[in-house]
């Protein structure tokens, strides 16, 4: 089963992929992938950011991994990929997103672009808008540790993602946070 671990950027992806790599779990980073392989096909120079060919990708992913138990790709193109079967959507308050991209020494520019996606749910509509509801799980990062989250997505694999309401899409909203300044 092919699972997308995804988020906007600063959520925390890769630090619970590392754990769920501790743990056993198959990991495919698809920024490695990307930097590695042919899937570059322009440069957004005023983003500063990489335009990936998401078809060619998907190819490679299904090819390889399609077959295996379970393989988490840790990126927020994850869940572009339609050889994905389900969908774990990290997502965490925009104020504590501001403080972890901060931390990381980002641009205040990029700093507002990303916690506008979270606050407009930009992946989350891209995910609904390729995938079924039903295949898209949603975690609050915010005030949880890294270990909770990852404690989180081994329940929701262990029962192979059955009877996990409390994780379906539409229950984290920061709709409201726009009207902020941030």
């Amino acid at each position: 089963m092919i699972v997308a671990l995804t988020g906007t950027p600063g959520i925390g992806k890769t630090s619970v992929a590392n754990i769920l790599k501790k743990n056993g779990y198959e990991i495919l980073d698809i920024n490695s992938v990307t930097k590695n392989g042919d899937f570059v096909i322009d440069i957004d120079e005023k983003r500063d950011s990489k335009i990936i060919n998401i078809k060619a990708l998907n190819n490679y992913v299904e090819e390889k991994y399609s077959d295996n138990d379970f393989v988490f790709l840790d990126g927020h193109l994850s869940h572009l990929l339609n050889c994905v079967e389900k969908i774990i959507l990290l997502r965490c308050h925009p104020d504590e997103l501001r403080k972890r991209l901060e931390k990381k020494g980002w641009k205040e520019e990029k700093i507002k672009e990303n916690i506008q996606a979270e606050i407009l749910d930009v992946i989350l509509c891209e995910a609904a808008k390729l995938h079924s509801n039903t295949n898209i799980f949603e975690i609050d990062t915010t005030n949880i540790s890294i270990d909770e989250v990852v404690s989180i997505i081994i329940e929701i694999t262990r029962d192979r993602f059955k009877n996990m309401k409390k994780y379906n899409i539409g229950n984290i909203d920061w709709s409201e946070e726009i009207l902020k300044d941030f």
